[in-house]
């Protein structure tokens, strides 16, 4: 048993950077689906989609890389962990490298990102954070 998804998420996404892979599979859930969102919504993946396998649905996650065969997705890393939760109201919600990434937040509306969930004045768990 998975004691934190999210995590192992974050990890085979990383893994796959790591050795250049075009896609990666990760278990189905709600909560991964508003990430993988958010994650095209900001440029980060190209796309994802839903492949029906048994005994349980993935997602598959199609990975960018810039025109040289550099990484989009630099830094990839949880912040919020099942014995530290974070959280972020929008008045306090921090530029993740200034501005150059994001932070992934789970709030009351979905998975935002922090530039989103600031706009909407939402706050809410911090899930991890990208650039």
């Amino acid at each position: 048993m998975m004691t934190d998804p999210i995590a192992d998420m974050l990890t085979r996404i990383r893994n796959a950077l790591r050795i250049e892979r075009p896609s990666v599979e990760i278990p189905n859930s709600r909560v991964k689906q508003g990430i993988a969102e958010v994650l095209q919504r900001e440029g980060y993946i190209w796309d994802f989609e839903i492949v029906e396998q048994s005994p349980q649905n993935v997602i598959r996650l199609n990975l960018k890389y810039g025109p040289n065969g550099e990484d989009v997705i630099q830094s990839i890393q949880r912040v919020s962990k099942p014995g530290r939760r974070v959280y972020a109201r929008n008045r306090d919600s921090e530029d993740v490298l200034q501005g150059l990434g994001i932070s992934v937040i789970s709030t009351s509306q979905g998975v935002l990102s922090n530039r989103e969930a600031k706009s909407k004045g939402v706050g809410g768990e911090v899930l991890c954070e990208i650039w």
